[in-house]
């Protein structure tokens, strides 16, 4: 962090409001990567202004008052709810070094998990192996390709109340575990999700992902039940908006209750989106996630264009086979009207305006969208439970 000041307002650019917060507490700032500026009170981040070119493409400071920093202050000062053991699960396939240094930032944490479990995702070598035992966590070896394949043999091998799961391409906060533990102060919350900002934002591609599809959900502490699951019945609930997997904790009854992840989403099988429809799942049996920011955690976004065009593929293929898998398992039809109707609408009118040279830079990765979205169909067709009866 650099020095506390006030903020005593800033131009945010064309097409953004400005602020003014002068009047409040001081406020820390954090530059965190170049072109991203994080506003901190104490140790939760409240707001972020993220440049390029010397122009704002993002900006989320305007909620902060008076009353959200009393909140704010209210829950970072609350002790961790001790009462609540967790076990960490970091699942990985031949990136052990971003894993090293993932496992550094774990040892830091103000909240000792009892356990750490390593779930090798089939890598080709000893050295995921190697640095897991060197930090003396549980290894544990899963040889079928799969994110959600690895996240169930963490959750099976698991013995805590809590169990928390981060990507091994993430730089955790001291307090990650403390905050994401604590959030689960009510019975009935099976699930809390953290806010995930950029660890590093030095190409293109890392700052076109943060602006047009970056994980984090805002700075408010949000919860979502299954009251408010219900009332959106005449479309499909936007369980994506709860938060990321790549900093997420459940109760571990809730495995349970509800099953294991679906083998079939998420990296190495249909690409993504198997936190997402575990969250659907959840709240369609009764329970209710909540998204806690004042956890935090760093993500290293892709840092090329290619590997950001194959990673938007796959997040439209995962995607679209969540919503057919949200439909098998709840009978939910808006997933169907979702993934048949809406989307080819969607498409066709984001086309048109591609053609007319309407569309704006968001836009750019139009082809490996509907080729991600086309793919998920196909996908399920040959993956689905059912489905071929039911058209």
């Amino acid at each position: 962090m650099t020095e506390v000041r006030s903020i005593q307002g800033m131009s945010l650019g064309k097409g953004v409001a400005h602020v003014s917060v002068s009047s409040l507490a001081d406020i820390a700032e954090a530059q965190l990567p170049e072109g991203m500026t994080v506003f901190w009170r104490r140790e939760r981040p409240i707001g972020h202004v993220l440049m390029h070119d010397g122009w704002v493409t993002d900006s989320k400071v305007e909620h902060i008052d008076a009353e959200f920093l009393s909140a704010v202050d209210s829950r970072m000062q609350a002790p961790a709810k001790t009462g609540l053991s967790a076990s960490v699960v970091i699942c990985t396939r031949n990136r052990p070094d971003e894993l090293g240094m993932c496992l550094s930032s774990l040892s830091r944490q103000s909240y000792t998990a009892r356990e750490i479990i390593v779930v090798d995702n089939a890598s080709h070598d000893q050295r995921t192996r190697n640095v897991a035992m060197a930090a003396g966590v549980t290894y544990i070896r899963e040889d079928r390709p799969g994110l959600d394949i690895a996240r169930n043999a963490g959750a099976l091998r698991a013995t805590s109340d809590i169990v928390a799961y981060t990507d091994d391409d993430v730089l955790l906060h001291p307090r990650w575990l403390e905050q994401l533990v604590s959030a689960f102060d009510e019975p009935q919350i099976g699930a809390v999700t953290g806010l995930v900002l950029p660890a590093e934002l030095a190409t293109e591609a890392q700052r076109h992902f943060e602006t047009y599809w970056g994980f984090g959900q805002g700075y408010g502490e949000r919860d979502f039940d299954s009251a408010r699951f219900k009332s959106h019945r005449g479309g499909v609930f936007p369980a994506w908006d709860i938060g990321a997997g790549a900093s997420m904790a459940f109760r571990r009854e809730v495995f349970q209750s509800v099953g294991l992840f679906d083998e079939r989403l998420d990296v190495g099988q249909a690409g993504c989106s198997g936190d997402s429809e575990y969250w659907y799942r959840l709240l369609a049996n009764g329970y209710a996630c909540r998204y806690a920011p004042a956890s935090v955690a760093f993500h290293f976004h892709r840092r090329t264009m290619e590997g950001l065009a194959s990673q938007i593929y796959h997040y439209m293929r995962g995607h679209t086979a969540a919503l057919l898998v949200q439909y098998e398992r709840t009978g939910i039809a808006a997933n169907r009207s979702r993934a048949f109707l809406f989307f080819p609408q969607w498409y066709c009118y984001r086309l048109l305006r591609k053609l007319l040279r309407r569309d704006r830079i968001g836009g750019r990765f139009l082809k490996q969208e509907v080729a991600g979205y086309l793919a998920g169909l196909l996908f399920y067709y040959h993956h689905g439970k059912g489905w071929r009866n039911r058209r």
